[in-house]
């Protein structure tokens, strides 16, 4: 959808909140949002100029436009989150959080067994969590059995059968891990006490839990029942050495929630601590990819959201690094400096970190600290995947950096020994190409690298991997070939998404084992190319180094540029429209300037 198109159903938009929905040409639901004003957020789409291809595309797709009014903000903010989770929109936020998180259900029967579940069904009983680990659940429940005796069979305690004594008690009672309800020797309110125990427990209050032992206790010596009370004392001294072993923050505190996040790229990592009565009972850590422009704000807020709901918190304050909107206005958002709530915030902000990190090591191989031999043996297993003649113990490799509208950078990176060698690190900027021409710029680039190396007789590395399609991997041989260098060293070309490697000339390409070293260590090369590169072009935006390559035509200034690029979106868009379109916008003078830079025979776009 255009911005003139946009222009004639704007003023249908209502301007309540609510939220808004966009179809593409298949009626397939492309992004669900939230807004205060709706006409005001939704025009913003069609007013300015978005910095990320996918916004773009996004806009670019848009036929239809849906509205659902709602009283208030909050709202807003609970219909957007639900309609996210049911359709899960290609453009919005999404949480890599797939797993069903087990339960523990008291349910509802007489004498109410307790056990684990994933499957939560509406049948009246209470489902206590989800919990993180399976583990972790089945240790507490085995916990609990030793000081809360509960039943674990599944007869049908009913008080007709237990009138009738259809029932005898098993070896569960003669262990001591069951009172028998099942021959009336417990009364239901006795075994719904422990029930309650149980329900502390799990809460983390083992002081209301270790308080009903005590009493449990004093009656016992009271009766002269010595035996009972001693073992009911192991009983408090078992629990209260568990509770010094729990991550106990402060008994000062009482429940709350903490959130952190680490954003990198289009990926974002949230943290979630949930404390109750002092005490961390829940730790979660998810991540999630951005489609398109939002905030950090806008990130967590949609997190906390989703997981205070999946984890049924009802904590009534939430701690964050930064404000955020929250749709109730009950619930108290607090950004600490100092104290205990700070303490908390940190610790959770080193577990996201931790896990970011953990999770890049497993999709990445990281050789520093390793052993000569242990480095040999990834970079042998390489050499032998690509029957390479020498050790690949210096690869270099290259990728092209673009942005909408403005011209190419280009990154090489160097590994020695499968270590990154970051003082031989290259960037590039173009010099010879007129617009974006990924081909050419390879071809460029390449060869002002090796030339330099050939005339310094620097060292020229085993292996060059450029990342890209066939097309780049020809463009960089082109400069191999007139360097002289075809036969002193391997180039292959790695393709985008599928990370398969190929040979100049082959149809088939090599896919390294999924599992092996070789492919974690070619995916790191690949990754911080990426990186390097892309660093690299923010800075030379940000510092203005980069114009667009609307400004380079002669007689077409600044703010000519910038309102083509805000009525098409993009360069690329520019050059597809016809001179009359053009004209209509910036006049006929112009319009022929932008179109024959476009469409001369020896012109590039």
């Amino acid at each position: 959808m255009t911005a003139a198109e946009f222009q004639k159903l704007s003023h249908t938009i209502p301007t309540d909140p609510g939220i808004y929905k966009y179809y593409d040409d298949d009626g397939v639901l492309l992004y669900v949002g939230k807004a205060k004003d709706l006409r005001k957020r939704v025009s913003s789409y069609f007013s300015k100029t978005f910095t990320t291809y996918k916004t773009h595309e996004l806009v670019q797709r848009i036929r239809q436009i849906q509205f659902t009014i709602v009283n208030s903000e909050q709202d807003a903010f609970l219909l957007e989150n639900s309609l996210i989770k049911e359709y899960q929109p290609k453009y919005n936020i999404n949480l890599k959080d797939d797993k069903t998180y087990p339960f523990i259900v008291i349910k509802k029967e007489a004498f109410p067994r307790i056990f684990l579940t994933r499957n939560k069904i509406n049948d009246g009983s209470e489902y206590l969590g989800p919990f993180t680990s399976a583990g972790n659940v089945r240790e507490l429940i085995s916990f609990i059995r030793q000081y809360i005796p509960l039943r674990t069979c599944k007869l049908p305690l009913t008080n007709n059968n237990i009138k009738k004594g259809k029932f005898k008690v098993c070896l569960e009672y003669h262990l001591g891990n069951c009172k028998g309800p099942c021959e009336g020797l417990q009364s239901e309110e006795d075994y719904n006490e422990g029930l309650q125990q149980v329900r502390n427990m799990l809460k983390g209050n083992l002081n209301a839990v270790i308080l009903h032992f005590k009493k449990e206790m004093q009656a016992a010596a009271t009766n002269l029942a010595f035996e009972k009370a001693e073992l009911i004392r192991k009983k408090i001294d078992h629990l209260e050495n568990y509770e010094a072993k729990s991550v106990i923050v402060s008994k000062h505190l009482s429940n709350l929630d903490v959130f952190s996040l680490v954003r990198e790229a289009q990926w974002g990592y949230v943290n979630y601590l949930m404390v109750q009565n002092g005490t961390i009972v829940q730790t979660h850590t998810v991540p999630l990819e951005t489609k398109l422009e939002e905030s950090d704000e806008e990130v967590l807020s949609f997190v906390v959201s989703n997981l205070r709901t999946s984890f049924n918190s009802l904590s009534n304050e939430i701690i964050v690094p930064f404000p955020i909107e929250y749709p109730d206005p009950a619930i108290t958002i607090t950004v600490p400096k100092a104290g205990e709530k700070k303490k908390l915030l940190e610790l959770s902000e080193k577990n996201v970190i931790y896990f970011k990190e953990a999770l890049v090591r497993k999709q990445l191989l990281h050789l520093e600290g390793k052993t000569d031999m242990e480095k040999k043996q990834v970079l042998y297993e390489l050499q032998e995947y690509l029957q390479l003649p020498e050790t690949p113990v210096h690869i270099e490799c290259f990728d092209n950096s673009n942005f909408q509208g403005s011209f190419p950078v280009s990154a090489m990176v160097c590994f020695k020994e499968g270590i990154p060698s970051k003082n031989d690190y290259r960037h590039f900027n173009v010099k010879t190409v007129k617009g974006i021409n990924d081909f050419a710029t390879m071809t460029e680039v390449v060869y002002r690298r090796y030339k330099r190396v050939l005339d310094e007789s620097l060292p020229i590395p085993q292996l060059i991997i450029i990342d890209g399609g066939k097309g780049q991997l020809s463009a960089a041989m082109e400069s191999i070939h007139q360097l002289g260098l075809h036969g002193r060293t391997t180039v292959v070309g790695l393709a985008k998404n599928e990370e398969e490697l190929f040979f100049p000339g082959d149809s088939s390409s090599i896919k390294l084992p999924w599992d092996s070293d070789s492919l974690k260590l070619v995916r790191r090369i690949r990754d911080e190319v990426h990186r390097f590169g892309i660093t690299f072009h923010r800075n030379q935006r940000s510092k203005g180094t980069i114009k667009n390559e609307l400004e380079t035509i002669n007689g077409i200034g600044k703010q000519t540029a910038t309102q083509l690029l805000k009525q098409f979106k993009s360069v690329k868009q520019v050059k597809e429209q016809t001179k009359e379109q053009l004209a209509e916008l910036i006049g006929q003078q112009k319009a022929a300037l932008i179109y024959d830079y476009f469409h001369a025979p020896d012109g590039l776009a």
